[in-house]
Order: C-alpha cells, then sequence, then structure tokens
C-alpha cells in the first residue's frame, strides 16, 4: 500500500510536470508565431515617415507651451526614427495589427519646427485615423489643403502649432471625422519667439463644417479668427456633438439658446467673445451639460432659472459678464458643481449660506466683486475646496475657522477686504498660496505658516500684523517664490546668522520691517526679479555678497530710506528700476544700467560732476538725483532723448553753467526741475518743443533774460517758478489767446 501511495504520488508530480512543460511550450510557440504574423509597417510609409521627419528641425522652444506639472511633457519622438527598423514600434506611431498599416501618428510636443507643404509626404499615409501634431512650431504656415484627404481619419489636432492663414475649407472633406482641434492658446511668448499671425475661419467653411461632420463629437477652435462668421450655422452641427469649445474667436451677434438644446451636449465654452450676446436658456437646459464656459460674453435671460436647470454641471465660469443683484441661490441646487467662477462682476450682498450644499466644490472664484458682510459658516460644507478665491469685495469680520481646517486646499486668497481678528493656525499641509494682503488682520503670524514646505506664494502686506519674526523660521519655505510682509508692524531679526537660502525667491518685499540688515538668505539667489527693502533701519555700506544677488535677473531695486552708506555700484545688467534715494551714500554718481528706465538717487552724498556716459541709457524716463552735492556743467546731450526722457530732477546740487538748447523734437519732458543751482544765462527757446511739460521749476540759479513770454503757449503747463534770478524787463502777453491755459502755481519773483 506504500508503494502503491508513493507510486500514486510521483505519477500525480509527473503528469503535472508533464502538463507545465508542454503547456510551457505551447505559449513559448504561440508567442514565437505571433511575433512571425504580426505583420510590419510597409517600406513605402516607412520611407514617408523618414522623409517627413528630415524636411523638419528641432528646437526645444518649439513645444514651450507643454508643461509636465500639468502632463504634458516634451520630448524628441522622433529620435526613435531608425532606418531598418520596424516603424511600428517608433515613438508616436501606431500600426493596425492586422495589415500593420500606419492608422495614427501622435508627435504632439515633439519639438518639431519648419513647415509642412502640400508635397509633404506625411500626406502618404492615407490609412491615418488619427493625426496629433499640436505643441510645436510650423512657422506661421498656412494649414494644407492637403489634411482634407485622409479618407479614414478621425482625430485631427494641430492645436498651438503656430499656423497661419485661412482654414482651409478642404477639412470639411473629412466625413469620418469625430474631433477636431485647432485652438490656439492667446498665451505670453518667449523672448526669443514671436507672437504668431491668425488663424482665420471662414462662414463657407463652417457652413461645410456643419453640412459635413455628421459624426463629430468634439470641435475645439479656440483663438480662431470668426470676427466675420455667420455663427448661426453652428445650430446645423450633428446631434452627436458632445464638446464645443470657441473661446476668444471675436465671435459677434447673438448666440440662441437652441445651443443649450443640444442633446448630447456636455462642454460649451463661448468664454472671451465680449461683443457675443448668449441667450440663456429656460429651465429646460439640456441636462448633460457638464462644463459651461461663457466669460466675458453679455449674457440675456434669467440667470437662476437656467441654472436651475443645468443639473449636470460640474464646471461654471462666468467671469466678466456684468452680473450684477445677489449671486443667485440656486447655485446651491448644483450639486456636482466642482468648480464655479463669478469674478470680476457686480456682485453685491452676502455670500451665500446654501452653498455649504456644494459638498464636491473644489474651486470657488468671487473675487473683483462687490460682496459684503461675513464669509458664512460654511463648517464641513466645502471640505473638498483646493481653491477659494474672495479677493478684492467688501467682506468684514474675523475669518471663520473652517477656512483655517480645510484638508485639500493649496489655495488661499483673501485680499483686498475688510478683516479684521487674528489668523488661526493652518491645518492644511498642502497650501502653496496665501494672499491676505491689505486688510486690517493684527496679532502674531502664525507659527503653522513656517512648516508649510509646499508654499510658494506669501503675501500679508499692508496689514496690521505686530510680531518679531526671526529670519530663521523661513528655513522650512525652499520652494518659496514671493513673499512680502511689507507695510506692517513687523520687527524681522535674525538670532543666529542665517545658514540657508531662498533660491527660488523670484519676489521679495519686506519693506517696513524694521529690518536692520540685508537677509542673509538672499545669498547666491540667481533669479530674483524685485528685492523691495525700503524704509527699514538698514545701516552702512551693502555687502560684498550683496552686488552678486541676480546679477542677471534682478529688475527692480528698492533700497530708499535706510541709512546705506559707502559707494554705489550697479552689478545688475537688466535692472529697470533703481529706487536708492534717501539713503547717505558718497562717491561719484554711478551710470545704470543700460535698460534701466526709472533712477532716483536723490538725497544722499553723491559729489562731482554727471558722466556724459549717462547718455548711453537712452532708455531713461525718469531721472531724480536732486539734494546732492553734485557740481559742473549738465551735459547737454540729456536732451537729445528729451523724446522718452519725461522726469528730469537736479535741484539743490551746485551745478553751474547755462542750460543746454538741445530739446529735441517731439519733447517728453513733463517735469523739469533745476531750482537751487547756480545756472546762468538766458532760458532756451528749445524749451518750446516740450508741449507736455507740467512742471518747470529753474528757482533760485542765476539765469539773466527777459521774461520769457512764450512760455505761454506750453498747453499742459501747471506749475511754474522762475524766482530769485535775474530776470528783467516787462511781463507781456505773447498774444497767445488763452495764456497759461492750465498753471496753478507761478512763482515769478526775481
Amino acid at each position: 500500500m506504500g508503494k502503491l501511495r508513493f507510486f500514486l504520488g510521483n505519477y500525480q508530480f509527473f503528469s503535472l510536470l508533464l502538463f507545465y512543460l508542454y503547456s510551457q511550450a505551447f505559449i513559448s510557440s504561440s508567442f514565437t508565431n505571433s511575433l512571425i504574423e504580426r505583420p510590419t509597417c510597409s517600406h513605402n510609409e516607412s520611407q514617408a515617415l523618414l522623409q517627413f521627419k528630415q524636411t523638419l528641425f528641432f528646437d526645444c522652444n518649439a513645444s514651450f507651451l507643454c508643461n509636465p506639472n500639468y502632463g504634458i511633457a516634451a520630448f524628441l519622438k522622433t529620435d526613435s526614427w531608425k532606418e531598418d527598423t520596424d516603424c511600428c514600434s517608433w515613438e508616436g506611431v501606431t500600426c493596425d495589427s492586422d495589415t500593420g498599416r500606419v492608422i495614427g501618428l501622435d508627435l504632439s510636443c515633439s519639438w518639431l519646427c519648419g513647415t509642412i507643404p502640400s508635397n509633404s509626404s506625411l500626406f502618404f499615409l492615407q490609412h491615418l485615423k488619427r493625426l496629433n501634431l499640436a505643441f510645436n512650431n510650423f512657422r506661421q504656415s498656412n494649414i494644407s489643403a492637403k489634411f482634407g484627404q485622409f479618407p479614414n481619419l478621425t482625430h485631427l489636432n494641430l492645436s498651438n502649432s503656430f499656423s497661419s492663414g485661412q482654414v482651409p475649407s478642404e477639412i470639411s472633406h473629412l466625413s469620418k471625422l469625430v474631433s477636431l482641434d485647432l485652438s490656439r492658446f492667446s498665451l505670453p511668448f518667449p523672448s526669443d519667439q514671436e507672437p504668431f499671425n491668425e488663424l482665420k475661419l471662414e462662414t463657407t467653411t463652417l457652413k461645410r463644417l456643419a453640412l459635413n461632420f455628421s459624426r463629430v463629437k468634439e470641435l475645439f477652435l479656440d483663438g480662431i479668427d470668426m470676427c466675420s462668421v455667420d455663427h448661426g450655422y453652428l445650430m446645423n452641427l450633428s446631434s452627436s456633438l458632445t464638446s464645443l469649445s470657441l473661446v476668444d474667436c471675436g465671435l459677434n451677434g447673438t448666440i440662441s439658446d437652441r445651443i443649450f438644446r443640444f442633446p448630447n451636449l456636455k462642454l460649451l465654452k463661448l468664454g472671451k467673445n465680449p461683443e457675443l450676446v448668449v441667450y440663456l436658456p429656460k429651465s429646460n437646459g439640456t441636462s448633460t451639460l457638464e462644463i459651461l464656459d461663457l466669460k466675458q460674453t453679455v449674457l440675456v435671460g434669467d440667470l437662476s432659472g437656467s441654472i436651475r436647470g443645468l443639473k449636470s454641471l460640474k464646471s461654471l465660469n462666468l467671469a466678466s459678464c456684468d452680473l450684477n443683484g445677489s449671486i443667485p441661490t440656486s447655485l446651491a441646487n448644483l450639486s456636482q458643481l466642482v468648480v464655479l467662477e463669478l469674478p470680476d462682476n457686480n456682485f453685491s450682498g452676502w455670500i451665500p449660506a446654501s452653498f455649504a450644499n456644494l459638498t464636491e466644490l473644489q474651486h470657488l472664484d468671487l473675487s473683483y466683486n462687490g460682496l459684503e458682510g461675513t464669509i458664512p459658516p460654511f463648517a464641513n460644507g466645502l471640505s473638498k475646496l483646493v481653491c477659494l478665491l474672495l479677493p478684492s469685495n467688501l467682506l468684514n469680520g474675523t475669518i471663520p475657522p473652517w477656512v483655517f481646517n480645510l484638508p485639500s486646499l493649496k489655495l488661499l486668497s483673501l485680499a483686498n477686504n475688510r478683516f479684521i481678528g487674528h489668523i488661526s493656525e493652518f491645518q492644511s499641509k498642502s497650501l502653496s498660496i496665501i494672499y491676505f494682503k491689505n486688510n486690517m488682520l493684527q496679532g502674531h503670524i502664525p507659527r503653522s505658516i513656517f512648516q508649510l514646505v509646499n508654499l510658494t506664494v506669501l503675501d500679508l502686506s499692508l496689514n496690521n500684523f505686530s510680531d518679531s519674526v526671526e529670519l530663521d523660521m523661513f528655513s522650512e519655505l525652499q520652494n518659496l517664490e514671493f513673499l512680502d510682509l511689507s507695510h506692517n508692524s513687523l520687527s524681522l531679526s535674525t538670532k543666529n546668522g542665517v545658514n540657508f537660502a531662498l533660491n527660488k525667491l523670484h519676489f521679495l518685499s519686506l519693506s517696513s520691517c524694521n529690518l536692520t540688515e540685508f537677509p542673509n538668505f538672499l545669498r547666491g539667489s540667481k533669479v530674483l526679479t524685485i528685492l523691495d527693502l525700503s524704509k527699514n533701519i538698514i545701516r552702512g555700506p551693502i555687502p560684498q555678497w550683496m552686488w552678486k544677488v541676480g546679477k542677471e535677473s534682478l529688475l527692480h531695486l528698492y533700497l530708499d530710506h535706510n541709512s546705506l552708506t559707502g559707494p554705489v555700484q550697479f552689478p545688475w545688467k537688466n535692472a529697470l528700476t533703481l529706487y536708492l534715494q534717501s539713503n547717505r551714500f558718497q562717491g561719484v554718481l554711478p551710470i545704470p544700467p543700460v535698460q534701466t528706465s526709472f533712477f532716483s538717487i536723490a538725497n544722499n552724498y553723491m559729489t562731482g560732476e554727471i558722466s556724459s556716459s549717462i547718455c548711453n541709457i537712452s532708455s531713461l524716463r525718469i531721472i531724480d538725483a536732486s539734494h546732492n552735492n553734485l557740481s559742473g556743467k549738465i551735459p547737454s546731450c540729456l536732451f537729445n532723448f528729451s523724446n522718452t526722457l519725461s522726469v528730469l530732477d537736479l535741484r539743490a546740487n551746485g551745478f553751474h553753467g547755462t542750460i543746454p538748447t538741445t530739446f529735441v523734437e517731439p519733447c517728453s519732458l513733463e517735469n523739469l526741475n533745476f531750482h537751487g543751482n547756480q545756472m546762468e544765462g538766458p532760458l532756451p527757446r528749445s524749451l518750446a518743443n516740450c508741449r507736455n511739460l507740467q512742471v518747470l521749476d529753474l528757482g533760485s540759479n542765476k539765469l539773466s533774460d527777459t521774461f520769457p513770454n512764450w512760455l505761454e503757449t506750453l498747453p499742459m503747463l501747471q506749475v511754474l517758478v522762475l524766482s530769485s534770478n535775474k530776470f528783467h524787463g516787462f511781463v507781456n502777453n505773447s498774444g497767445a489767446r488763452l495764456p497759461f491755459p492750465k498753471l496753478r502755481l507761478g512763482t515769478l519773483k526775481i
């Protein structure tokens, strides 16, 4: 019996082993056969793709709109395209599993640059069903009519690819098309990119699209010029339409409420068409609509009733629609709402307490209205909020505790209201933006703020906070890009010496913070753009390490109203604004960088002459070097660019010599002030070229001339001071019909 049990056990073992080996052999054989039998890409289509690749070049700026933070990463997809390899294995290429024909080509965000002419080998791929060339740069070239000759194409995406000209009517030949995206973002361009020319759509093309697109579900035409289009043809689009987006198309006239009755419509975007009148639906509007964007349009109809019928809405944007009255309480019935945007309207009254019913809401924007009262005690009603935007209203009272307890909150803006009281400790660790500027908040800054490691923006300026804050407390905020604590009653200090850096900081404003030294966390910064340390008590020379901060990046520098000493240098080659007045700087007047437009070094102890090299800074619009110890002659070349210079204030110095006669026409000077110098000679008649002059103060000099009656003809002159000079003769009327038409202050005493 034991032997039999042994035999049976081994028999079962060997049976299982044989079955395993057999099955593995079968799977391996099947896999091998599938590899052998799977068709490969045809030689002709492979060559067509390679030839298409060769007609384009690669530029990493060509796909600058692609943002990996939003899941759109740019990379060189065609890098995998090699001769003598199966094109079905190439990045971005999809082949039919039965025939090997290329049926899909996705080269979106591929750094492609060049043009696609009508003889491009791309059009040899006649079996294409999906074609995506979005987010590349086709260099203002027209969209070829050949795009309408893909007989099987169901999806075409040429969005944000820098095409221009007319949308070819041949696109309407794509009778199997399900999705068409030709949209263009209205975004600022990098310095090395030129804004693209317009892409236009004519009425005849829209008419053909509506007639032939019997299967279309998605139509995205954002940013295309449709100002001359009869958009009534939109009503002839297929009833299968699920998405229609016509944002920023220059549409005008009226859109009937019939568009809301498309039976399958889920997305409708007509925003940023300020001349477009949209008739809102009655309460029996489509229940399928999930996304509705009507921002910057003119709305006609009963908003409250229209909203009541849109039960499926998840996103509603009615920004800048000139809406007024109270916010409709019927919004609270949209239980699936995730995004609600109503900014920049004229809503008044209180925030509806019934918003507590919007339990799915993640984004709430009620900014730039006239809302009053306190924030309702929503408690747990809005627990899923990620963004809460209530700035620029008339809200008051204290901020309720639930605002600080939202677990998923990332963006919180309550700026420019009338909130009072203290700020509670923040419970949300995900916060990235806190914007409380210009309220009446007081007390201490919550210490929990300094533990928010994801924080990028912190603005508590223009409040009544009174606290002693050590700069070391910012050490955990390594993602901080914007920090503004200015104009409070804070005292910032360093306890043990700061040994960390905030290398991502672009904007820093600590004005009026009782600061006694330059923040050490700026050491080594290469991205700082704006630095405001004005109205503090910083003494002594600017530290050597500070001259290296933001050498390439710094654009605006405010160090005024401190007690800084020593000579001044300007290593910041791209600086536009230099505000250094009311310090104790010494030495010769420094020459600002070549792009500077605003330069103030008034109320210091600068000595010597103004170098004529300042005339190389032709971008200067404001020069204020008043109340120093400067001397010598004023360089005459300064007035060679008076067509851009608007303010020249050199009062209370020791300049001598005559006023230069080189006021060129056209002259942009609005304020010319040489009061309290030693200027001599006559007043140059070329000043009559300065038709925009509002202030002319030449008092307390040694000017010698007859009274300049010709000044009566300056149409904008409001302040004229010629006192304490050596003018002589009669003050005669120049014969001007309206002498000194805007003069408010005139001092002529000699």
